[in-house]
């Protein structure tokens, strides 16, 4: 027997209601009726001009025997109007004489009761409890059915994106540039969805869980949608933070959800992006621990462990701190395959580059191959933020295409921050010209550095002037000759100051933070240091784990950090010195250096090369 619904019943109350209430109209409309006065009622009676009357307790309404003139005020305006019908109110004092008047000119009288019926009482009284019942029982239903229609908004819904079969993504590993060794590795969970049997033949499992590392902006949710896309199966797409709720449960509901609707549409596919929201290592930090966060880790432990071996679920996550995650998250059987996004090399770069100009009106003869060498280190999304800078650019210039010259200017925007508009006086203008000098020189001079790409000293970003070197090609190793070479760089702009003025500024903070930080992972990282030995310490690393910080045990003794301290010092004081005996001997070219930074602004590379003599 089918679930009894109140719908039907209230469209047929609605409609008899609205039924009633248009034929009271319409019968309102049929007969015209005038307010009268009680005299001129009583001079209508007398007049034999009354054929029925109907009373309701003071209210007197009936019609005249034939349509008679009344003058009524409407709007200020007395209106005479032609009526067949009349209401009027009997004076609170009574009028004896009004019922034998009515029978002697033989009117039709109707007595009407002022008293409800018992059916209209018995719903008065009804009523709130019906209204209260009705509250509660959609309430509990709700509470059961928490749809995403559902009154309290559905919580324990996942909210998860689906792309059925029907609706497949429509990314494929052909929009994915580069990333080759990444695409091999998931091209064994795309031929698992789309050819189970033949895994299960020979007893092989997939792995149900597979991890996605890399920075930010390489890549890895346009990897799942892809492998997604590849497969043709059902495709779950939430962020890891949907599941974390201000009330206690809600996440590890969501979970279960997720996971349930996952099942009944295998095969499919469950992608959880920036898992380290609610996949941090349990009891870190401050707190109890039992929260909401954990209870959600949990259930979805939980979930992982239940799946059947050969059921076709597959779970994708994606995260650029896989040291912060729970052990228990990585193990065989959970996220036990992880492929690496990396950082495209220039190759890559170049093919990237080439899906993202299709969409854009490009000039002819630009090589994109010079554009990727000329941006080492950028991921994906900085490449397309690339490419669509220099549309922005061109249009702001009323280009009909993107030149070289936009990609370029679009690219010294992200790498070394948009121009500022200020004023600058000569003489802090020939302290940055010097300053910048100073690192182009040492840069220049000592061989192995990176290539001089450009120096100007119009402030960009932060910075009141800019020198950027760019590498030849990707760097994967970095050997110590290598980095106190950077080092003397770095200190190349302080020295210049103090070698021209005879004394340094503010100019040189932003130098002095990263040769101090560079010179500490020198010594505690990379056992660069031959006091200190082959030996790491937790010094140096970047975004620490605040919990595994605070808890973590002191490695070492306060000996050892005084001598990693006068390391670390050693380190950037012969810097120092190396970079002030470089620019003393070539003073004359730091000088003509300096003085075509003050005239030209903006130096390239080749024109470096031609002012300090080659």
């Amino acid at each position: 027997m089918g679930e009894f619904s109140w719908r039907p019943w209230i469209v047929v109350m609605v409609a008899i209601l609205l039924a009633n209430v248009l034929f009271a109209l319409f019968a309102q409309q049929n007969i015209q009726t005038a307010e009268i006065s009680y005299s001129r009622f009583r001079a209508e009676l007398a007049a034999d001009n009354i054929k029925q009357v109907r009373i309701k307790g003071p209210i007197i309404t009936g019609e005249f025997r034939a349509r008679t003139k009344v003058s009524e005020q409407v709007q200020g305006k007395a209106v005479v109007r032609d009526v067949a019908g009349f209401g009027t109110v009997i004076p609170a004092i009574s009028d004896p004489t009004l019922m034998p008047d009515l029978s002697s000119h033989k009117v039709e009288v109707t007595a009407l009761s002022t008293e409800s019926s018992a059916m209209v009482n018995a719903l008065i009284y009804v009523a709130p409890w019906l209204i209260i019942i009705g509250i509660w029982w959609f309430g509990t239903r709700a509470l059961r059915n928490q749809g995403p229609g559902g009154m309290l908004g559905g919580f324990s819904r996942s909210g998860a994106r689906t792309y059925t079969t029907q609706e497949k993504v429509e990314v494929t590993f052909d929009d994915v540039a580069g990333l080759e060794n990444s695409k091999l590795e998931l091209k064994e969970i795309v031929d698992y969805l789309r050819n189970p049997k033949q895994f299960e033949r020979i007893g092989g499992k997939v792995p149900k869980g597979v991890l996605l590392v890399g920075p930010p902006g390489t890549g890895k949710t346009l990897m799942a949608r892809a492998v997604a896309g590849e497969a043709g199966v059902t495709f779950f797409s939430i962020s890891a933070s949907q599941f974390i709720e201000m009330f206690v449960g809600v996440g590890a509901s969501r979970v279960r959800d997720l996971f349930t609707n996952a099942k009944k549409a295998a095969p499919s596919i469950i992608f959880i992006d920036e898992l380290d929201a609610v996949g941090r290592s349990r009891g870190a930090g401050f707190g109890g621990g039992h929260d909401e966060r954990e209870q959600t880790l949990n259930q979805l432990l939980s979930e992982m462990d239940g799946f059947d071996q050969h059921q076709e679920v597959i779970v994708i996550a994606a995260t650029n701190r896989p040291d912060v995650l729970d052990p228990a998250l990585l193990r065989p059987g959970r996220f036990d395959r992880h492929v690496v996004i990396e950082r495209p090399d220039w190759r890559d770069r170049e093919k990237i580059l080439l899906v993202n100009v299709a969409k854009i009106a490009l000039a002819e003869g630009i090589d994109l191959g010079v554009v990727a060498r000329g941006t080492p280190g950028m991921t994906g999304a900085d490449l397309e933020n690339l490419v669509n800078e220099a549309a922005i650019l061109a249009s702001r210039e009323g280009a009909d295409t993107v030149g070289m010259e936009h990609l370029e200017k679009a690219k010294d925007k992200i790498l070394m921050g948009g121009e500022r508009k200020m004023f600058i006086s000569p003489e802090e203008k020939r302290v940055t010209a010097y300053h910048e000098a100073g690192h182009t020189l040492a840069a220049r001079l000592l061989p192995g550095t990176d290539p001089i790409h450009k120096v100007t000293i119009i402030p960009r970003g932060m910075a009141l002037g800019v020198t950027q070197q760019l590498p030849e090609d990707d760097r994967y190793h970095y050997p110590l000759s290598y980095l106190e070479k950077r080092l003397v760089v770095a200190m190349g702009g302080r020295v210049a100051e103090r070698l021209v003025f005879g004394e340094v500024s503010t100019g040189a903070q932003n130098d002095l933070k990263q040769v101090t930080d560079l010179a500490e992972k020198m010594v505690c990282q990379w056992g660069m240091s031959d006091k200190v030995g082959p030996m790491t310490f937790s010094r140096g690393e970047e975004q620490p784990f605040l919990g595994m910080k605070l808890a973590a045990e002191k490695t070492f003794s306060e000996a050892m950090a005084w001598r990693i301290d006068q390391e670390i010092a050693a380190f950037v004081r012969r810097a120092e010195q190396r970079a002030e005996g470089l620019l003393s001997a070539n003073r004359s070219k730091l000088d003509r250096l300096a003085a075509a930074l003050q005239e030209e602004e903006t130096l390239d590379g080749a024109r470096v090369d031609e002012i300090i003599g080659g």
